[in-house]
Parts: C-alpha cells; structure tokens; sequence
C-alpha cells in the first residue's frame, strides 16, 4: 500500500497541473447555472457529456476541444493500452490524473465509456469489438451510457425482464431500462438482457452493445428532485441488436457486468469534491461564525473532515490493488458504500451551519447555502445509486470477510 507520491508520481503531478493550466481551452468556462453546485455528478459546473452538444458555441466548442486535446497524449483513456488509443500510464498515474483534473475543477471526459466499458471490453472483448470501439471512446467521439437498471429490478439487478431472443445473425430485444445516466445524451448502450428465461436469474442474463440509433429504441429523460434531468428511460421494442454485439457467451452476462460495476466503484472524483465542499464550508464559517452552537457544529465539520480523508486512503488502496494486477472487488464496494454514506452526512452538516438559509433553493441570493440545500436532495439517492448500502455490505461480508451466505 502507498500511502504518499513517489518520486516519479510526483513528477507526474506537476506535469499534469502544468498541462492543464497551459492546454485548458480558455474558452470553455463553467456554466454559470451550476458552476455553484456541489453534486458528484458535476465539476463545478461543467458536465462534458451534456457540453458538447450545448446550444452556446463556446461551450460546445471548448468541451470538444478539450477532448481533442486530451486525446492527443491518450488522457481521456490513460490506463488502456496506447494501440487503442490510450497512454498505457499505471493504475497509479491515472489516478493522479484523474485527481488533479479534479482539483483543478475541469472536466473528464467520456466517462462512463472510458472508465467501466473499455476496462470491460479490454478484459472480456472480442479482437472485432475492441477494434470497433474504444479507438472513438479514446478520441471522444463516441459516448456510452450503462442499460442495467429497470422497474422493480433495481436492487435485485439480476430479476431483470429485457427480453433479447435470438432470430439468426441478431437478437430482437423487448423490455425497458431506467435511471440510466447521460442515456440521452449517448451513442450508444451496453446492456443486460434476459436471454434464457427458465434458467436460474443469474444464468439466464447476457450482455450487449446496442446503438442508440437503432429502430426501436427510444430514450426520454427523468427529471430528479432537483429539476434536473441527470438520467433518462429507455424503451426497446423489438430492437434488432447484431450477434457481433454480444460481450462475452450468451447466458454470461452477470459476470460480464459485475467487472463492470467493480470499475464503477472505484473512482477518485467523489472524494477530491467532497474535500473541496468541506474547504469551502471552513472559509464561510470562518468568516462568518459558527451560529449558537459553535462547538456541535466544530465538532462535526471535524469528523467530516476526517471521514473525507479515510475515503480518499480507501481509493489510494482500491488503486494500490489495481497496480498489483487486480480487479477491484470487495474493495470498491467498500469505497462505494462509505462514499454514499459520507455524501449524506457531508450534505447534513452543510445544512446545519446555514441554518435557515438551508431553506434556500436560488443559489444567486446565498450560493453556498443553497448549493448544500441541493447536495441534500441529491444525496437522497446516494445511498442507492451503484447498489444499495444492503448489497454492498452483502458483498463485504460474502467476499471480503468470508461469511456464509444467510
């Protein structure tokens, strides 16, 4: 376990924030709506996926040639490969990268193509699939979104009912997706389908990659508590999705996914934001006091703090596997399920400075106090998104500490 940079690492750090201060499209400022929030999800204001098809030129245009210019030194994929279009850099130098992209409050790019599909295909792609796709997803021009989730198969993922039966060279796909991220705003979809329906529940699923031009797909944005439309449903009706499409053996998806979903739960930028949220939190209330009850509200920005800190060593260890050539395991589902857990209180204990301005929705009166009045509403899900906190502690308790199952 590393707990500090070596040398090297170091070096790469000052590279980074060298290349970010001196490439970073001058253009390509934050939107003023949103540059003010808190919410995981958003880097201060930017949102790539939703920018590059923003209807401000400057936005558009600064997020696309962000991408162009991470791409060209293979940064928007830095662990892959560098024949696929990444940098080939370590588990540990992509961190750092993703880590000071954070701190510097800029964008990354592609993420969920980059980050949980290219690993996924890296691992169980065929030579065809990889050709296909991750050269677009290392340029940034081609955006995924993840087609898990449906009605009342949440939680229990494995219950889902997307029907794909096989009608020679495709698979005719029936059934609906939910709370699908950035789904309007992809090209495509990697997806989990029920192809063996009498076979048991985790046996019968298998996994495909669906363009979401294809005749009979249709996407339409959810808006959350907040107003916003963060994700979106998606409707198949008798999609024809190519044979070619199909990740790994029919009937195998879920292990397809679970390497998946273990990327997913491993990330860095939660952290950095939290820590940036506290920062700001401490400059307010020294300038401006810590209300009637000093020493509760001392007290606990102090165990936030410390808390924010334990995750961020929790992330440094996910990656300290990663540099040993694993896959991130139970390990993540710890970082998943400490992170969503930290967001609420972080959110709480805002809350609790401002007092009566936590009431504040308009962030332009008291920006800060309505940006923790809307982290509040969005942690409402935190605890859900990415698997509940009762199917993380499940897989700590079955795969990390070894305990029969109840």
């Amino acid at each position: 376990m590393h707990w500090d940079d070596t040398s090297e690492q170091a070096a790469f750090r000052d590279e980074v924030r060298t290349f970010i201060a001196e490439r970073f499209p001058a253009g390509y400022r934050p939107d003023p709506a949103a540059e003010h929030s808190l919410e995981p999800e958003d880097v201060w204001g930017y949102n790539w996926p939703v920018d590059r098809f923003s209807p401000d030129p400057d936005r558009r245009d600064g997020a696309r040639r962000w991408a162009a210019v991470l791409a060209e030194r293979g940064w928007i994929t830095p662990h892959w490969p560098k024949e696929f279009g990444g940098a080939g850099l370590s588990s540990f130098e992509e961190f750092v990268l993703h880590e000071e992209m954070m701190r510097a409050r800029v964008p990354t790019v592609n993420g969920i193509g980059a980050f949980l599909l290219g690993p996924t295909l890296l691992e169980h792609g065929t030579a065809e699939q990889k050709a296909e796709h991750l050269p677009p997803i290392a340029r940034g021009e081609r955006t995924w979104a993840q087609g898990f989730s449906e009605p009342g198969s949440g939680s229990d993922l494995a219950s889902l009912r997307t029907t794909a039966v096989r009608d020679g060279d495709h698979y005719v796909v029936n059934g609906q997706k939910v709370w699908t991220s950035l789904g309007q705003y992809a090209d495509w979809l990697f997806v989990l389908v029920r192809t063996a329906p009498e076979a048991p529940k985790h046996r019968g699923i298998t996994f495909l990659l669906v363009d979401t031009a294809t005749p009979g797909v249709t996407i339409r944005p959810i808006e959350d508590i907040r107003g916003a439309t963060p994700f979106a449903e998606v409707f198949f009706s008798d999609a024809r999705i190519p044979v070619r499409n199909r990740v790994g053996d029919e009937n195998r998806g879920w292990y397809i996914a679970m390497t998946a979903l273990s990327f997913e739960r491993a990330g860095i930028g939660a952290t950095v934001k939290f820590e940036q949220a506290l920062k700001r939190l401490v400059e307010h209330v020294r300038a401006n006091g810590l209300g009637p009850d000093k020493a509760a509200v001392r007290h606990e920005i102090a165990r936030r703090y410390t808390e924010m800190r334990v995750l961020y060593n929790l992330a440094r260890h996910t990656v300290s596997e990663q540099a040993r050539g694993g896959v991130p395991g139970y390990e993540a589902s710890v970082n998943q399920l400490f992170g969503a857990e930290l967001a609420q209180r972080i959110a709480r204990t805002g809350t609790a400075v401002f007092g009566q301005d936590a009431r504040r929705w308009d962030r332009t009166g008291q920006p800060l106090a309505a940006a923790f009045t809307h982290l509040k509403f969005d942690a409402v899900a935190a605890t859900f998104l990415g698997g509940t906190t009762e199917i993380q502690r499940n897989v700590i308790a079955t795969r990390g500490l070894g305990l029969p199952r109840s």
